[in-house]
C-alpha cells in the first residue's frame, strides 16, 4: 500500500459526517472531505486551503505536540468558527431550508443539564442538515422571564435596603434593564460554551422592540375577535409574589398535614343537632356559603333544607344542601363549601348559583370578613382559630393527613386559590385548530406517544389567565377612562397616544386615561416566539417569511403545554400555518440512580464543571446516546468512557495528519484528490483492508442516515461508536500503522 493511499483512506474515514455531527468540536464544516449521505455517494473537496487557514491563524495546536486531546482548546476553536461566519445561513431560495428555534432560556438562568440536552440534540440536527448542503438556520434568543427576573432584582434591591414600591415603576424597570445588560448574557455565553452553532447575529430577546410589537398586536387582534376578555374568576394566587400564576406553574407535593374536625350546629335544633365537617383548611370557614351532604346519605337526610351556623362568625347561617359531588366516604361525609378558596367548590357554587365569599387579602392575610381574625396571616389564623374552637367546644379532633400541597414553581410558597379580576384568552377555538393539525398530519410529535397527552390537554383545555401583577414584562395594552367603570369602559390600543386619541373621539377632549398596571404572562410572549411578524415593518417581515414556517421544534416534554401547544395555537391563528412540521421531545436528565436532580438531594450535576473535567465532546456524546423521549441517567462512568472515545478520535486524526503531505507538496495533494471512493471500480482496486473498511463505512452511512431520518440520534451515536472503535481503530488502524 502506498503512503498516500493510507492517508486518504484514513482521512476519508475520519471525516464522515456522522462522526462530525456528534463531535462537532473535533470536525469542522470545512474538514478534509465532504460526504453525501444519500445512497453512499461521496464527493471530495479541496481541503488544502483550510489546512493553511487554520495553521496561519494558530487555531489548532500541533498534533505532534499533544499526546491527548486538549479540550481546553474547544472554546478557542468555537470562537474562530464564529469569526468565520460558519453558522450564518446562506439561503438558496430554490431549496427547502431547515430552520429550528431554540427554546429561549430565561435571561436569569444558569446552565443546567436540561440546556445541555437541548443544545446537543438541536446542534446534531442543525449540523447534519448544514453539512448536507441544505440552507440551515438555528435561531437563538432569551426570554425576559417576568416572575424570575423581578424576583432576582427585588432581592438585589432588598440587599441595599430598598423596596420595589419605594422606587416606583419607571425607576424599577430601569434597574431591571441595567441588571439585564450586566448579567443577562451569562446564559448565552454558557450555551456557546456547549458548542451551539446558532446564527448569533439573529439573537432575539422577548422584550426587543420587534417582538414587543408582535405581542401587543396579537393581544389586540385576539381581543377584536372576542377571544380575550376580562373578568373575576378563580385563579392560582401567589401571596409572596403578589400575582396570579398559571396552572402549569403550580407544582403539587405530597406533604404531612392535619385534618381538622369541626362542629357546625343546626339552627333551631338542640345541642345534639350538629354536623361535623372535616377540613384541612379551617381558616377558610369564614368564606363558607353552604354545607353539603350526599343525597343518599341517610345519616344527614333529616338536615337537608335546614340552616347551619358557621362557627366563630357570630351566628351567620348557611343552607344545608344535598349534591352528588359530595364523597360520603371522605371524612364525615359532610362538605363545607368555600367557593372563594377552593377550585372544586368554586365550580360547584357556580353550578348551584351559590354566592362567592372571599376572606383573603392579596398578601395571604385574612380580610374583614374574618372578623376578629382580620389581619392575621392565613397560617397564624389557622392556629388561633383552632384554639378558639377548642375553647368553645366546637373542635372535635385533629388527625394526621397526607396533603397534596400546591406550591409556586418560582417562589415555593403555598398557592392560594383566589377569585380575582384578570384577563383571559378563550382557548377552545384555538385548541380545535391545533388538534386538527396533528390529526391531519400537518404536525408530527416525536415520540408518537406524546400525541395522546397533547390531544388530552387540548381537548380539556381551560381558558388561559394571561395577566400578571408584575412590573417587568409586556404591559397589557388596555387603558381605562378616569371616572368610568373599569370593566365596562376601557380602550385597547397600540400606544398611549392611540388610546388617548380613541378616548377623545368617544368621550371628548377633556378625558383622561391610565394604563392597566398588569403585564402579560411570559408564556404569552413566548408563544409568539419566534414566528410572528405582527406589527413589523415590511422589510423585516419579508426577511422573516423566508424561513417560516420552521422545520423543527425540539424541547423537553415537561414544557409541551407551557410552550409547544400554545405556539401551535398562536402560529395557526396569526399566520394560518402550523409554525413547525415536527416537535421532538426529549426526556429529563437524572442522576446515576435514576433520581430527579435537585438541590435537596445534592445530586445536581453542573454542565460547566462536567466540561472542565471531561470536555464538551464527552458530555454531548453521552447525552446524545439517550433514547428518544426517555429520561437519561447520567453517570461519571459514562462520561469517562466517552471522554476516552473523543480522545481516540483525536489520536486517529493525529495519525492521519502525520501521514498527509506537507502543504507545499502539490503533487502529493493532487494524488489524494484523484482518489474516487464513490465508484465501485476504484474501490475494488484498493488493497483488501482498505476495500473492506471503506465498504463498512458505506454500510455505516446508510445506517446512520436512516437513523437520522427517524430522529434516532442515540442509535446514530452507537453505530458510529461501534464502527470507529471496533472496525476502524481496533482492526483496520493497526494494519495501516504496520504497513507504514
Amino acid at each position: 500500500m502506498s503512503l498516500h493511499q493510507i492517508a486518504v483512506s484514513h482521512s476519508f474515514l475520519l471525516s464522515s459526517r456522522s462522526a462530525y455531527t456528534l463531535n462537532p468540536l473535533l470536525f469542522s464544516k470545512r474538514n478534509r472531505f465532504r460526504i453525501s449521505l444519500s445512497h453512499s455517494r461521496f464527493t471530495s473537496i479541496k481541503h488544502r486551503s483550510f489546512a493553511v487557514a487554520v495553521s496561519d491563524n494558530g487555531i489548532f495546536t500541533s498534533p505532534e505536540l499533544a499526546k491527548s486531546f486538549d479540550f481546553t482548546s474547544e472554546e478557542r476553536i468555537y470562537n474562530w468558527w464564529l469569526s468565520q461566519g460558519y453558522f450564518r445561513p446562506k439561503f438558496d431560495w430554490e431549496s427547502d431550508p431547515f430552520v429550528i428555534s431554540m427554546p429561549p432560556p430565561n435571561v436569569t438562568g444558569s446552565l443546567h443539564m436540561g440546556h445541555a440536552m437541548f443544545v446537543t440534540l438541536e446542534d446534531i440536527m442543525v449540523r447534519y442538515h448544514r453539512m448536507r448542503g441544505r440552507p440551515t438556520l438555528w435561531l437563538p434568543g432569551t426570554d425576559h422571564a417576568g416572575i424570575a427576573t423581578q424576583l432576582v432584582v427585588e432581592r438585589m434591591l432588598a440587599s441595599e435596603g430598598i423596596k420595589r414600591v419605594e422606587l416606583g415603576r419607571d425607576e424599577f424597570e430601569k434597574r431591571v434593564w441595567e441588571w439585564k445588560e450586566k448579567y443577562g448574557g451569562t446564559i448565552t455565553n454558557q450555551i456557546k460554551r456547549l458548542g451551539a452553532s446558532c446564527d448569533w447575529t439573529r439573537e432575539c430577546f422577548t422584550l426587543d422592540e420587534q417582538l414587543s410589537r408582535a405581542v401587543i398586536e396579537a393581544f389586540i387582534r385576539l381581543h377584536e375577535k372576542g377571544l380575550i376578555y376580562q373578568g373575576s374568576y378563580m385563579v392560582n394566587w401567589s401571596p409572596k409574589l403578589q400575582t396570579a400564576v398559571s396552572d402549569l406553574e403550580v407544582e403539587y407535593s405530597e406533604e404531612p398535614g392535619t385534618l381538622y374536625y369541626i362542629k357546625y350546629r343546626v339552627a333551631g335544633g338542640s345541642r345534639s343537632d350538629f354536623l361535623t365537617i372535616a377540613t384541612t383548611r379551617p381558616e377558610t370557614l369564614f368564606g363558607d356559603v353552604a354545607i353539603a351532604v350526599h343525597p343518599q346519605d341517610e345519616r344527614y337526610s333529616k338536615y337537608v333544607g335546614k340552616m347551619a351556623i358557621v362557627p366563630m362568625t357570630y351566628g351567620r347561617h348557611v343552607p344545608i344542601i344535598s349534591d352528588k359531588y359530595v364523597d360520603k366516604d371522605f371524612g364525615t361525609g359532610v362538605l363545607k363549601i368555600s367557593p372563594g378558596h377552593d377550585h372544586n367548590d368554586y365550580v360547584l357554587a357556580r353550578r348551584l348559583g351559590l354566592p362567592i365569599l372571599n376572606v383573603m387579602n392579596k398578601d395571604g392575610t385574612l380580610n374583614e370578613v374574618a372578623g376578629l381574625y382580620c389581619g392575621l396571616d392565613r397560617f397564624e389564623a389557622r392556629k388561633k382559630l383552632w384554639s378558639d374552637l377548642e375553647e368553645t367546644d366546637l373542635a372535635v379532633k385533629m388527625e394526621p393527613h397526607s396533603l397534596r400541597v400546591p406550591r409556586s414553581q418560582r417562589g415555593g410558597e403555598v398557592i392560594e386559590p383566589l377569585v380575582s379580576k384578570q384577563w383571559f384568552v378563550t382557548m377552545q377555538p384555538l385548541a380545535e385548530k391545533a388538534l386538527l393539525a396533528v390529526e391531519k398530519g400537518e404536525l408530527t410529535i416525536i415520540p408518537e406517544r406524546f400525541e395522546k397527552i397533547y390531544n388530552h390537554w387540548l381537548t380539556n383545555i381551560k381558558d388561559w389567565c394571561i395577566s400578571r401583577q408584575l412590573w417587568w414584562g409586556h404591559r397589557i395594552p388596555v387603558w381605562y377612562i378616569v371616572g368610568k367603570d373599569c370593566e365596562e369602559e376601557y380602550i385597547v390600543a397600540r400606544s398611549a397616544e392611540e388610546a388617548l386619541m380613541k378616548a377623545r373621539d368617544k368621550y371628548g377632549k377633556e378625558v383622561e386615561v391610565y394604563q392597566d398596571p398588569d403585564v402579560l404572562d411570559t408564556w404569552f410572549s413566548s408563544a409568539l416566539w419566534p414566528f410572528s411578524t405582527l406589527g413589523w415593518p415590511d422589510e423585516l417581515a419579508e426577511d422573516f417569511k423566508r424561513f417560516y414556517p420552521t422545520t423543527m421544534l425540539e424541547t423537553g416534554h415537561d414544557i409541551l403545554f407551557f410552550w409547544v401547544a400554545r405556539m401551535v395555537m398562536m402560529g395557526i391563528e396569526f399566520t394560518g400555518t402550523v409554525p413547525f412540521s415536527y416537535v421532538y421531545l426529549h426526556g429529563l436528565i437524572r442522576d446515576s440512580q435514576g433520581r430527579k436532580m435537585s438541590k435537596t438531594l445534592g445530586n445536581v450535576i453542573d454542565p460547566l464543571d462536567t466540561i472542565k473535567e471531561f470536555g464538551t465532546d464527552a458530555l454531548r456524546f453521552t447525552l446524545a446516546l439517550g433514547t428518544s423521549g426517555q429520561d437519561l441517567n447520567l453517570s461519571t462512568e459514562r462520561l469517562t468512557a466517552n471522554k476516552a472515545f473523543t480522545n481516540k478520535l483525536w489520536n486517529a486524526g493525529k495519525f492521519v495528519l502525520q501521514v498527509l503531505p506537507n502543504r507545499d507538496n502539490v503533487s502529493g495533494w493532487q494524488n489524494i484528490e484523484a482518489c474516487k471512493f464513490n465508484t465501485e471500480g476504484y474501490l475494488l482496486r484498493l488493497p483488501l483492508p482498505e476495500c473492506w473498511v471503506v465498504s463498512k463505512l458505506h454500510m455505516l452511512i446508510d445506517a446512520v442516515t436512516e437513523s437520522y431520518n427517524k430522529f434516532f440520534f442515540g442509535d446514530v451515536g452507537r453505530e458510529i461508536y461501534d464502527f470507529f472503535w471496533g472496525d476502524f481503530a481496533d482492526w483496520h488502524f493497526p494494519i495501516g500503522e504496520k504497513l507504514l
